[in-house]
Parts: structure tokens; sequence; C-alpha cells
């Protein structure tokens, strides 16, 4: 199992913090940088948010080795067949570095400060899945395809340059929902990358996942599998309680978000390890705390290698 960073991009993300996480993600040995794809946070002030497609254009110019993507980036106000052409055109700048995470959009503030149509859920996951679909074929087809859906359709389009990777950047779909969102992952996704999942909890989904790849004759092995969660980690106890003030524990601990001195962030993610986590994207929502970065990638990552 490796170690990425995931930062939440609508919460103060500007260049100077971009620049920053990009090197330290680079240098320290992390597996990647990924970040989300919001317009603002649901509640309180207006904070930067930097543009996601050009910030993705800086990594894959500025860094030779990580990883990266949105995690996940919503169908419901950015169109696939232009999130297909951008994948495309950063995957082969970044030398097929690049993983394009989907996702249905879920945020009611920003879809109507904005005046995007977030939907009642069926339908929101009825695009979700023709906006999934456009993407595949764009990405996929090395012939001209079309697609007649309820809210996106295809006439004869072909996606060029074809991607350099065979199939372009995998495709991740994110979340934890058994009765939609892991069926679409069984049915579409390179990757599936749960959401704030104790062990216990992401084995289940897994092995539900499994069983729904097995219905689409899928092998369950082909579809990777990921974690977003939330990682707090600091030198002694008095460091984590200056990280962690105002944190609800008791949500915290529900939810299995992995917090301690390195001996124990250690413990934790290696119990990820044991139920078939390949990746943890550590959710770091200090994007100034490069020296808690440090410590993670000093005393966490080579137990992990």
């Amino acid at each position: 199992m490796d170690v990425a960073i995931m930062i939440e991009g609508q919460q103060g993300l500007n260049w100077p913090r971009w620049k920053r996480l990009a090197v330290a993600a680079e240098e320290m040995g992390f597996a990647g940088l990924y970040r989300s794809d919001h317009f603002t946070n649901p509640t309180g002030p207006h904070l930067d948010a930097l543009e996601l497609w050009i910030s993705f254009a800086y990594l894959a110019s500025n860094t030779s080795r990580i990883e990266f993507g949105p995690i996940v980036s919503p169908v419901s106000f950015r169109n696939p067949v232009v999130s297909a052409w951008s994948a495309a055109a950063v995957d082969d700048l970044s030398g097929g570095r690049f993983h394009i995470g989907l996702g249905a959009g879920w945020q009611e503030r920003e879809h109507v400060s904005y005046g995007f149509n977030l939907l009642e859920l069926d339908d929101r996951f009825q695009r979700f899945e023709e906006g999934i679909q456009v993407v595949s074929k764009l990405l996929k087809s090395d012939e001209p395809s079309s697609f007649d859906g309820r809210f996106f359709s295809l006439s004869d389009a072909l996606l060029l340059p074809r991607p350099a990777r065979k199939g372009g950047p995998p495709i991740v779909i994110g979340g934890n929902g058994p009765k939609r969102t892991l069926p679409l992952a069984a049915r579409y996704a390179d990757e599936w990358n749960a959401v704030y999942a104790t062990p216990e909890r992401f084995a289940e989904l897994s092995s539900l996942l499994d069983d729904y790849a097995r219905a689409e004759s899928r092998e369950p092995g082909t579809i990777k599998r990921t974690l977003m969660h939330r990682v707090i980690v600091g030198k002694n106890e008095a460091e984590i309680g200056r990280k962690t003030e105002g944190l609800d524990f008791e949500s915290a601990n529900e939810r299995g978000v992995v917090i301690g001195e390195p001996g124990l962030v250690v413990e934790k993610l290696k119990a990820f390890e044991s139920v078939g986590v390949t990746r943890v994207m550590a959710q770091w929502l200090d994007m100034d705390d490069i020296d808690g970065l440090e410590l993670l990638a000093a005393e966490v990552l080579p137990h992990l290698a």
C-alpha cells in the first residue's frame, strides 16, 4: 500500500499553496497529489478555489513522478465531453500519471450559487451514469462513437489526438453507496475510491463490489481499491491536541479517522492494507502544514513500503 496526499481545493487553494504541495508530494516520496473539485464549501465564507484543470496542467508540467487527479469531479457542472478531452491531454502531458475521478455531484450550495442543476437523486445518478459512459467511449474507442442519452449525447464523435495510454487515464468512481455507486464502479471503473470507512466497513463494501463485478462478467481483481481518508499525525500528544482542536472525536472514531503519533498511524494504515486498500489518499485539511507532511513522509511511509 502507498500513501498520497488529498486536499480540499475549495478551502483556500491558491497558486503558492499548490506549488508548495506539488514540491512536497514529489520530493517527500508520496505516491500522488489529489484534490476535490468544488467551487465553495457547503457553508461559510467563500475561499480561494484554484480551477481544477489548470491546476492539473501545472502538475503535469512541473512534476515527474507523482500520480494525480480529482477525487472527484462532478458531471453536474463538468460536461463529460470536455472532461474526457482535458483528461486525455493532461494524461499525455504528464506521461501517463493522471487518474480521472468522476462523481454525481452532491453539494447544493455551489450548484445554486453558480447556476447548475443538481437534480433529484434518481435523475442525478442517471445523469452520472450517462456522463461515465460518454467519458469511457471517448477515451477508450479508437473509432467514432455515438450515444443517445437523456442528458448527454454523442454522434459520430472521436477524441483526437488519441490518448497515448491505451484506453486513456484510469476512470475512478468514488463513494460508498452500496445500491448506486458500487454497481456503477463494477460496471465502468478502473478504480474504486472509498471514502471515510473503517477497515471493517471497507472490507464489507469491497466484497460487495466483487459480487457486482462478477455480475458484470468482470474479474474483481481488475478494479483497483483505494481509500480517501482523514489522516492527522503529530510528534506527540500536545501537537496532536493542537491539530485536533474542535474535532468531533465521537464522529471521527465512528468513521475510523487515522489520528496519532507516527507509530499508531502506521498501525492504523496497515489495518487498511490488510483488507485490500492499495492506496490511501490522506485528506490533509491544513494545506500549510508542510512540517506534518515531512513527519508523515519520514516516519510513516518507510514502514508501508
